[in-house]
């Protein structure tokens, strides 16, 4: 395995993919520096994710700790009617665990030193020998490798392709998550122990439950975590619902707490007439429900000489494999195993790194875009097809049970 000790990395983003890729380059000798936008630490981002494979490589083989024990299961996949009825189900298993935990977990690994807080990434430079950061602060890196893995706002992407478009799906997905003890035992008792979906018209709602605040797994003590996806027009209408309370338009997402009040307010009354009864109960008892613009982003090239592009600042996928996360492990475990069989040659490790990256970016962008029009658009989801199951890659990857 070549070895990488004297040479430098740095990684711009730390999020999960960031910190996955900086702990690989660190097992090979690498000095890894991270450089994270946000002043505070990441811990409150988010609500639940969908343990893949993929994500949870690291843990598996290399690390000590064993994050599965903080993680929800679910050993159904349900689908519901306008009267509640259970219309489809079958035994699939899938777990679900705090978007914190893997964040802290990822940390620890790492360690606090190299990990650097409140630096927005501006610009860069590079030549046969390296990569030269700049950064709002005033501060400047130079480093052997750098990855770009800054997410789906990428400084990086927009860079190097300020002019690459941004694919609008044509719809919204709202967000929430709401406390078990906020919800009827009947509809826990419906949902509590399945991965759920209510499809009607022009939309549908994926519904399962995640570790509660304090990380608890017990039933009682969990969060219902869901997305509800609405059609919305392109122009004024979303222009308007994606204006946030203090008047600022925010292309991508609004935050908890942020969303304008009369749309909270019509999302509450329309959810009865557009849902199964216990997701509508789910949606009216969310306190904050938040807002993320679907769109795609496909980037041409990967690799731009000792830069990687990786995970969502590479290619930011709809959420509907649930495998945004898992994408961007598995580009770092990539590039790992490249760098450790190569001969040193960064640029050239980087090339051959690309191709297999860039086909697996598109074919995850194509799945989940399928997936979108069948459910928003086509009207044509199948409960029974296992094209539409969560995975980065194809539905075997879940694991299977016996009735």
């Amino acid at each position: 395995m070549t070895t990488y000790t004297g040479a430098r990395a740095a990684v711009v983003g730390g999020s999960i993919g960031g910190l996955v890729s900086a702990l690989l380059l660190k097992r090979l000798g690498f000095d890894v520096q991270i450089f994270e936008r946000t002043s505070t630490p990441l811990e409150n981002r988010g609500g639940g994710i969908v343990l893949q494979p993929e994500t949870m490589r690291w843990f598996d083989e290399v690390s000590d700790q064993d994050v599965a024990d903080l993680s929800t299961t679910t050993t159904r996949l349900r689908y519901f009617d306008q009267d509640n009825r259970i219309v489809h189900d079958e035994p699939v298993r899938w777990s679900y665990i705090s978007w914190g935990v893997i964040y802290r977990a990822l940390l620890s690994d790492f360690g606090d030193r190299g990990y650097h807080l409140g630096q927005n990434f501006v610009g860069f430079d590079q030549d046969a020998d390296g990569v030269d950061l700049r950064f709002t602060s005033g501060r400047e890196e130079r480093a052997d490798l750098v990855v770009f893995a800054d997410g789906i706002t990428s400084t990086a992407r927009r860079r190097l392709y300020p002019d690459l478009p941004r694919h609008y799906s044509g719809y919204v997905g709202w967000r929430g998550t709401v406390a078990e003890t906020d919800l009827s035992g009947e509809t826990v008792d419906l949902v509590g122990d399945s991965l759920n979906y209510s499809v009607g018209r022009d939309t549908h709602m994926v519904l399962y439950p995640i570790p509660g605040l304090d990380g608890s797994t017990t039933p009682g003590n969990r969060l219902f975590n869901y997305v509800w996806y609405r059609n919305v027009t392109e122009g004024p209408e979303l222009q308007e619902l994606c204006t946030d309370m203090r008047g600022f338009e925010c292309p991508v997402s609004i935050h908890p707490g942020q969303v304008q009040q009369r749309f909270v307010d019509r999302l509450r009354s329309e959810a009865g007439d557009m849902l199964a009864p216990s997701f509508a109960e789910a949606v009216r008892a969310t306190e904050q429900p938040y807002l993320q613009v679907v769109f795609d982003t496909r980037i041409p090239h990967m690799a731009h000489g000792r830069a990687a592009v990786l995970g969502d600042a590479a290619f930011a996928p709809r959420p509907h494999a649930a495998a945004g996360s898992a994408k961007a492990a598995e580009d770092a475990w990539a590039l790992h195993d490249h760098l450790a069989a190569s001969t040193g040659d960064i640029a050239s490790v980087l090339r051959a790194w690309e191709p297999e990256r860039l086909e697996a970016g598109n074919q995850l962008i194509d799945r989940v875009d399928a997936m979108g029009r069948r459910s928003q658009r086509d009207n044509t989801w199948d409960p029974a097809d296992p094209s539409l199951r969560f995975g980065l890659h194809a539905p075997t990857a879940r694991i299977q049970l016996t009735s």
